[in-house]
């Protein structure tokens, strides 16, 4: 079958070729600052800090997260390692106990090693630019792009899940599924000079709202993918094994084998996976622990 070709609206080529289209981003502008003036989440800890050690925490802590979750356990977090040096200082067992909860270990794994590298080969500074921090271990561009936007105030246009709700509902109604390389020149045409860090909180905060008036528009997205279901997922096996790792200091399989609600070939699966991934150890005697 003969794929139909993407006829792309007009508002969207004249974002692309930055040629006109100013009376929507007066209308569009107008209406994220009127909503974040009266509905903006202005308590939010991690917008109180220009520190991109603490904004690359919550960048990291925020990936595929509820805000609710993340709240606790970012103040718990940089009350425990206040800056890049004391989470480096610190092992992996105690930044993955502290971690548990929230998910996706691996975030803790990576954050912990990029501090690690930022201490031992920049003297613990963070670089100024997206594409030197693209270079550190696990941060792509756009967790590059949002510490140089909420630490720095850069002009750098951010996409993720809220902005394309903004973007798509109010300017780019379409039926074939776009990438962010071509939603970028619109993005960046939003954003008003020298308030590149507000304008996003904005942004983020109206597409948010949106979303949970019942707005979904991120199936539109060439890079929209289905969250799977947690419950009964490996991801639950995974986040389980670590909380009982949490716990205590070393288990056996047959320990975690009656502690987890699992098949005992899920469970077995998961612990080898957190293994080679780093996040466990395997001790003599066929005991498992958290890093140290």
């Amino acid at each position: 079958m003969k794929r139909r070709e993407v006829k792309l609206p007009s508002v969207l080529v004249y974002y692309t070729r930055m040629k006109c289209g100013r009376a929507d981003v007066v209308r569009v502008r107008s209406i994220v600052w009127r909503h974040y003036r009266s509905h903006g989440r202005h308590d939010l800890s991690w917008r109180r800090t220009t520190d991109p050690y603490r904004v690359l925490v919550s960048e990291i802590m925020l990936q595929q997260t509820q805000v609710a979750r993340v709240l606790p356990k970012y103040d718990a977090f940089v009350a425990r390692f206040p800056d890049v040096r004391a989470l480096a200082e610190a092992s992996l067992r105690d930044v993955l106990v502290l971690w548990s909860g929230l998910g996706y270990n691996r975030r803790a794994r990576m954050l912990h090693e990029t501090a690690r590298v930022l201490v031992q080969h920049h003297d613990g500074v963070f670089p100024a630019s997206p594409e030197e921090l693209q270079l550190l271990p696990g941060i792509g561009p756009y967790t590059a792009g949002a510490v140089c936007v909420f630490a720095h105030n850069a002009p750098v246009p951010l996409i993720e899940t809220n902005v394309r709700t903004v973007l798509f509902h109010h300017l780019l109604t379409v039926e074939d599924r776009v990438s962010d390389a071509l939603l970028l020149p619109v993005a960046r045409a939003l954003c008003p000079r020298g308030r590149a860090r507000e304008w996003h909180w904005a942004l983020m905060d109206y597409g948010a709202h949106l979303k949970a008036q019942g707005v979904r528009m991120n199936h539109h997205s060439a890079h929209y993918s289905k969250q799977s279901r947690f419950e009964g997922s490996d991801r639950e096996v995974r986040g389980a094994i670590v909380r009982v790792l949490a716990r205590q200091e070393s288990i056996s399989e047959r320990g975690l084998l009656v502690r987890i609600e699992a098949t005992s070939n899920r469970v077995r699966a998961q612990l080898k996976a957190l293994h080679d991934e780093g996040i466990v150890e395997r001790r003599s005697g066929g005991m498992y622990s958290l890093p140290v």
